[in-house]
């Protein structure tokens, strides 16, 4: 098995690319060890000293590490328990496991509606690429709140991105909005 990885805008994430499928549908982020019971891969990898975070999107796995780890000494063990897990035959997520989740979104209102639409249509595939993701977490009175994960969260030009990038293109395609500000 040949994994490949990326670096991400965020340098204490690195991007690994399996090379087959990770999360058939949707995608799931763990910010801890006590997040990741569902998961026998993000369990695996928790349990490599200094690993902090992880994301599985569709072909991805996005792991973060903390301040004091180095890549160079992480990566090899990040990379044997990825190659572990899938050698193991055991699911990426366990059926009916209870997983972090997006919270409930009022869809009756047209402006939610188009703005999750441009979000889905046109963010999440960029920043997906950098090994992240971003989730809608709600409209009120012209602020839209955004919630960045994997190597978006914590990203030194994860505001940047936030403010001149996605606020600019939701304000161009929805008068309603205001102001774009990221949470949790």
């Amino acid at each position: 098995m040949f994994i490949q990885t990326e670096q991400t805008p965020n340098p204490a994430t690195l991007k690994f690319l399996p090379g087959r499928d990770v999360m058939p549908d949707g995608v799931v982020d763990f910010s801890g060890p006590e997040q990741a019971e569902g998961s026998p891969l993000a369990r695996r990898l928790f349990s490599v000293e200094g690993v902090t975070g992880v994301h599985l999107g569709h072909d991805f796995i996005s792991v973060s590490k903390s301040d004091g780890e180095d890549w160079y000494l992480l990566k090899p063990a990040v990379l044997g328990a990825i190659m572990e897990h899938f050698m193991s035959g055991d699911p990426v997520v366990e059926a009916g496991a209870d997983l972090p989740g997006e919270r409930e979104i009022d869809e009756s209102d047209p402006t939610v509606v188009k703005i999750k639409e441009l979000i889905d249509t046109r963010v999440r595939p960029a920043v997906a690429q950098d090994g992240g993701d971003i989730v809608f977490h709600g409209f009120e009175r012209g602020i839209v709140y955004l919630h960045m994960r994997g190597a978006c969260a914590g990203c030194p030009s994860s505001v940047v991105t936030l403010k001149n990038g996605i606020e600019n293109l939701l304000k161009y395609y929805v008068p309603e909005v205001s102001e774009v500000r990221a949470v949790g």
